[in-house]
């Protein structure tokens, strides 16, 4: 049922470190600012279950944030784009349109996940979703966990499953202990993440960590009891409870798509001030590149201050970015996929879980497009999330259309919204399909 229209100065999509920050500086700026997040309580992946820790860096947001006024719409998913400057949202009460005179989309990014035989066994999981799923009570006191991928994501993840009792039996880095080296040396002048990477080896000291490593395999009864890894030249099996794995963070791009921005080499374009090519939409965080909590809380802060007309006030924070973003550099860099991951999918490896489509059969077709027409692969309900960025790093593909809605959505709400077309930022004359 429709739940009626809002309207903001400031509409901000995604309640994360970039879309508080992008909030809080576009309402203390005098924008009447709404925020709209699909999850229950603002704070995003990254900060989820943080808010209401009065001595986290999230709390102290949350505290501006509710000081200044701005509109809190949780628990609502946007879902489509019925007309310029309306966004439609979903919610357990129904869907209701948001309007906007700017418009800043801060909604993040999700993990890879690179499919290898296995990997659709319960409790083999992306590393981020366990740490969440233990975020939200699930218990891990005394279960084995095997942490497999690359990048600091793994590390951190570790070390908060440890301190809720985890057993962590390994930890699994694709990357070569040179890259690593590398990486470290070229961060020694930045204070704050020598200091994070102190505070991480004393979080996990006496824990296996190997490097050139990675899983081939998962295997047990119905349910996770032992995954392989290749580590060097040798293959060992591991006995666990647990396998949680990431293979870097693939930015959602969806809605910007939607909306009519130019995405350049997977991430949105945008200029000096976060403004995307469609001039009354910014974007902060994941969405123009992955470059962590503090790159997306001063990205969201520029985005806030230009989109409500502040636009001095955000030049002032040009150069943290700027040195932020060589931090990011350095990151992708030191933590590439290497191509022997390419080859962890066999023939009978299925990639598309939700429609149970395997590499095999999607080794005949040479476009994403053509896949599709053909195995259905990425129209299950995760929408090709999950097999979307497989087939981009194994097959070299890319998805190239966003339809709306760009969650899956009650049938409800969907026959009860408005059946005349209306016009898109692209000039497309449409209605809900």
């Amino acid at each position: 049922m429709n739940s009626g229209q809002k309207e903001f100065d400031v509409l901000v999509v995604g309640g994360g470190p970039a879309g508080m920050a992008a909030a809080v500086s576009a309402a203390e700026s005098g924008a009447s600012v709404g925020i709209v997040d699909d999850n229950p309580q603002l704070g995003g992946q990254i900060w989820r279950g943080e808010v209401q820790n009065c001595e986290s860096e999230a709390s102290r947001w949350f505290e501006r944030l509710c000081a200044s006024n701005a509109n809190q719409l949780c628990g609502m998913r946007v879902i489509d784009q019925p007309g310029l400057g309306v966004l439609r949202a979903e919610g357990c009460k129904g869907f209701c349109d948001l309007s906007y005179r700017k418009l800043v989309l801060a909604n993040g990014a999700r993990e890879r996940f690179l499919p290898f035989p296995g990997w659709t066994l319960p409790n083999v999981m992306g590393a981020g979703a366990l740490q969440a799923l233990v975020q939200s009570g699930l218990p891990v006191q005394g279960k084995r966990v095997v942490v497999a991928g690359t990048g600091p994501l793994l590390l951190a993840v570790a070390a908060y499953l440890r301190k809720r009792g985890a057993e962590i039996v390994l930890i699994c880095e694709q990357a070569s202990r040179s890259s690593l080296a590398k990486f470290g040396l070229s961060i020694l002048s930045q204070r704050q993440k020598i200091g994070q990477a102190l505070s991480l080896r004393k979080d996990l000291s006496g824990i296996r960590f190997f490097t050139n490593c990675w899983p081939v395999a998962a295997g047990g009864d119905g349910i996770l009891q032992a995954v392989i890894i290749s580590h060097g030249n040798e293959v060992e099996k591991v006995a666990c409870d647990y396998l949680a794995c990431g293979f870097h963070l693939v930015p959602n791009t969806e809605l910007a798509a939607l909306v009519g921005c130019a995405v350049k080499d997977g991430y949105v374009d945008v200029d000096d001030f976060q403004q995307t090519s469609i001039p009354s939409v910014f974007c902060a965080g994941e969405p123009t590149g992955i470059g962590g909590v503090e790159l997306s809380l001063i990205e969201g802060q520029i985005a806030g201050l230009a989109a409500s007309g502040k636009n001095k006030a955000s030049q002032k924070l040009f150069s943290m970015r700027t040195r932020l973003q060589k931090f990011a550099t350095r990151l992708d860099r030191g933590f590439a996929l290497r191509p022997e991951l390419k080859k962890l999918a066999l023939p009978e490896t299925i990639i598309c879980r939700c429609e149970d489509v395997t590499y095999g059969s999607l080794k005949k077709y040479t476009s994403w497009r053509a896949a599709k027409l053909q195995t259905r692969c990425g129209m299950g309900p995760c929408q090709g999330r999950v097999c979307g960025p497989a087939t981009e790093f194994f097959l070299n593909w890319k998805p190239d259309s966003v339809r709306p809605p760009v969650f899956p959505t009650i049938l409800e709400n969907l026959a009860a919204m408005p059946c005349q077309p209306e016009q898109s930022h692209s000039g497309a004359m449409r209605g809900p399909q």
